[in-house]
């Protein structure tokens, strides 16, 4: 079975981003949002960008940006979650996805270490 990951990646920055649009920006959301949007779009494009990878090297370390940048989506969506009690519950649906991507970005890097 193929997995579309580009495609994956692509619909959880764009459901977030609809999401995130909806939130009340105050000063306390304001800054947390922008974290957010810019933390899930960077996943989905380095995904994009490892594919186009000229050199094994180059994939992989846009492989470790994912992570990074995945595991840095986590940390916001838990502090929107804690700035707006009334939302953790769409909120955890999108950590639940993204600690799946975490996950499968993990087992790619390891895959690419052997």
């Amino acid at each position: 079975m193929k997995y579309d990951l580009e495609g994956r990646t692509r619909k959880f920055a764009k459901e977030l981003i609809g999401f995130l649009q909806k939130v009340k920006a105050n000063y306390i959301n304001q800054p947390i949002i922008s974290q957010l949007v810019r933390s899930a779009t960077s996943v989905g494009a380095n995904y994009c960008e490892a594919n186009a990878a000229s050199s094994k090297k180059d994939f992989t370390n846009k492989i470790f940006i994912c992570r990074k940048e995945i595991q840095e989506t986590k940390y916001w969506l838990e502090m929107l979650a804690e700035s707006n009690p009334e939302s953790k519950e769409i909120l955890r649906k999108f950590w639940k996805e993204a600690h799946e991507l975490t996950l499968i970005f993990n087992k790619i890097s390891v895959t690419l270490r052997h």
